[in-house]
């Protein structure tokens, strides 16, 4: 894969230390989402098993690159997995059981989708809820620590964006385009201007400071 002049410049200024597994036998499938502080969107996350050799790197935390650089690394780990699944859960359900249980149970059904079934289950975060008779570990700010979760980050984050992007046409004014459901200001100044789509979690307040 031929690399961009940006990213052969962010490689030799970031050279990736993340941890290929933590489970020490067997498949094990990284897991991430992206979305969670989001005003409007779904959650969306991603599973990851990549081969136990595999190494990249400047594969890490997809907040930290650019989005040419994901993009790059979302095909990267396409090609180079040994099976991905990504899943969403929309508005309606987050304001319905929260956020948290909404994040959760979209890794959830990104591990449903895998056609691999994962003996081992590496979850960004601090909390998860098990999963049927798979072990898993939580990994505080784990994206940035092994490279299947780091893919998650990627394929969750590169996913939604997309996902925001075609909203934004849709639903011009609020800037998903640009900030893909954050509350930046000017998107919380649309929501007060505009009123709430159908896209907008209801549950979440709105203020401007």
């Amino acid at each position: 894969m031929k690399l961009s002049k940006e990213s052969v410049s962010y490689l030799t200024d970031n050279m990736s230390s993340l941890l290929p597994f933590f489970s020490p036998i067997g498949l094990e499938a990284g897991l991430d989402e992206a979305g969670r502080g989001c005003l409007a969107g779904p959650v969306v996350a991603a599973a990851v098993i990549l081969p136990r050799d595999f190494h990249h790197p400047f594969l890490t935390d997809s907040k930290q690159m650019t989005l040419k650089q994901r993009n790059e690394l979302k095909r990267l780990v396409r090609e180079y997995a040994i099976d991905y699944a990504i899943a969403e859960v929309d508005a309606a359900k987050i304001d319905e059981i929260n956020i948290l249980k909404a994040s959760i149970c979209a890794m959830h059904l990104a591990v449903d989708q895998l056609k691999e079934r994962p003996e081992h289950l590496l979850v960004d975060g601090n909390r998860f809820y098990s999963y049927p008779l798979i072990p898993h570990t939580c990994v505080v700010k784990g994206d940035s620590k092994y490279f299947s979760i780091a893919a998650a980050s990627i394929l969750a984050k590169t996913y939604r964006d997309e996902f925001m992007e075609k909203a934004a046409q849709e639903h011009p004014g609020y800037g998903w385009e640009r900030n893909a459901g954050y509350p930046t200001l000017q998107h919380r100044k649309a929501i007060l201007e505009k009123g709430l789509t159908n896209l907008h979690r209801k549950t979440f307040r709105v203020e401007i400071k």
